[in-house]
């Protein structure tokens, strides 16, 4: 007689719930760090958008001027998990960012992020930025 080789179902039944162990553990990290990595790309545009206004109102000294946003969205080309958009109204001398989460990143305990003329940034959460 000779020795069958194979795995013996609690072998298997062990390995199955290392794995769904592992998985658990994984994959909210995961999401997390997609979500991070969403909000630094928002944030990104959002500065990009602040230097923007700045160059606009370094050629007429009033931020009206500068009209609509090059772009409303992060990021730019694709999927949108921030709108990007003005806080209330532009002044003369004063404005607000903001970017709103939308679709998959509205889960984010971050929430709307915001940038202002002064460079002053906030979050829903502190320590976002």
């Amino acid at each position: 007689m000779h020795k069958q080789a194979g795995f013996t179902l609690i072998e298997m039944i062990i390995t199955v719930a290392i794995i769904g162990i592992l998985a658990a553990v994984a994959f909210p990290l995961y999401q997390n760090q997609v979500q991070q990595t969403r909000r630094t790309t928002a944030m990104a545009d959002l500065l990009e958008l602040n230097q923007w206004m700045e160059r606009r109102y370094s050629n007429s000294f009033d931020y009206t001027t500068a009209g609509a946003l090059p772009f409303n969205q992060s990021p730019q080309n694709g999927t949108a998990f921030y709108n990007i958009s003005f806080s209330g109204s532009v002044t003369r001398n004063s404005f607000t960012l903001q970017a709103v989460p939308t679709g998959g990143q509205t889960s984010d305990v971050c929430g709307t992020l915001t940038i202002d003329e002064q460079g002053t940034r906030s979050a829903d959460e502190t320590d976002c930025w």
